[in-house]
């Protein structure tokens, strides 16, 4: 493993968790490999590793680029890093309330029902 794939992937287990980890890397197959390789070393290895902005800073922007693009599945994945790394949920209102203006209602009222759900499932596992 290089030092880009080996950081990647501690950065990834941090940001993502474990068991999503482990449920994505199952799955991969001789055509995913590429592309799970390619997001371990470059986005979780280097653009995740780098010392400009923290993880926190990291979700915030990373959910709202998700939430700009409609991208909601991977944006649930996020929320979810986002809470994992220590963003609150009155940050992550804040995030998709600027949002809105940014980059439409529509997406930011898609994304507060999404994450309007996920704080509630995290509780829930916790119980």
């Amino acid at each position: 493993m290089t030092d880009d794939e080996t950081r990647g992937m501690e950065i990834r287990r941090a940001v993502m968790g474990d068991d999503y980890v482990n449920h994505a890397l199952a799955r991969v197959d001789e055509f995913t490999a590429p592309f799970q390789d390619f997001i371990t070393r470059y986005a979780w290895g280097e653009v995740w590793a780098r010392p400009g902005l923290d993880r926190r800073t990291r979700s915030c922007i990373t959910v709202a680029l998700l939430c700009a693009l409609r991208s909601h599945d991977e944006l649930a994945l996020h929320i979810r890093a986002a809470l994992r790394n220590g963003v609150t949920a009155d940050e992550l209102r804040e995030v998709l309330l600027h949002t809105a203006v940014y980059a439409g209602v529509p997406a930011a009222n898609s994304a507060f029902a999404l994450a309007q759900e996920i704080p509630a499932e995290a509780s829930e596992d916790d119980a």
